[in-house]
């Protein structure tokens, strides 16, 4: 088993396209990064922990690698804004790769040049590649959010503008 840990802005909207991969054994929505141990979501959204809204994604390595995860990754999100995901603003809604080793930092490294260089986005890929350093899981009732709230979850990828930037950069695969 391997782990992934990855930020795109809301946790909520990071689930439901990994839950759905081959591979992939189990994705936790969390915080990750920060300073201050076990922190709650109010104490987070204050962005004065550290920590970013995050999922863990643990994967049977047999089954899938670590490029596939960030190629379902890229298309979750807008990895040309680092400083929140559409209209969640502010450091906990950062996007961040967290590499748990020095494998995972090249690959990551490499993706991202392949993105720019294919000019899927109109700005460059400014997505952080960070070390991992912890993650804490989210209470209960954001874990799998999608599922026991789908019409607050759907709302949420369109209202948020979310749901067309996925489409308008990879069409309607992710949407």
């Amino acid at each position: 088993m391997a782990y992934a840990t990855l930020a795109g802005g809301c946790f909520w909207c990071l689930v439901k396209p990994f839950n759905e991969f081959p591979g992939i054994i189990k994705v936790t929505s969390g915080y990750s990064g920060g300073h201050v141990e076990n922190p709650s979501y109010e104490e987070v959204c204050t962005n004065q922990t550290g920590h970013l809204e995050a999922v863990q994604i643990e994967y049977n390595e047999d089954e899938t690698s670590f490029e596939s995860i960030l190629d379902i990754y890229f298309k979750t999100f807008d990895p040309t804004d680092n400083k929140g995901q559409f209209f969640d603003r502010g450091e906990s809604y950062e996007p961040a790769i967290f590499y748990h080793d020095e494998e995972q930092k090249d690959i990551a490294i490499k993706k991202i040049k392949e993105l720019d260089a294919k000019l899927i986005f109109d700005k460059p890929i400014i997505t952080p590649i960070k070390p991992y350093k912890n993650f804490y899981p989210a209470e209960t009732y954001h874990q799998d959010y999608y599922l026991k709230n789908p019409s607050h979850y759907e709302g949420y990828q369109n209202g948020s503008g979310r749901k067309a930037f996925i489409e308008k950069h990879w069409g309607n695969q992710n949407a």
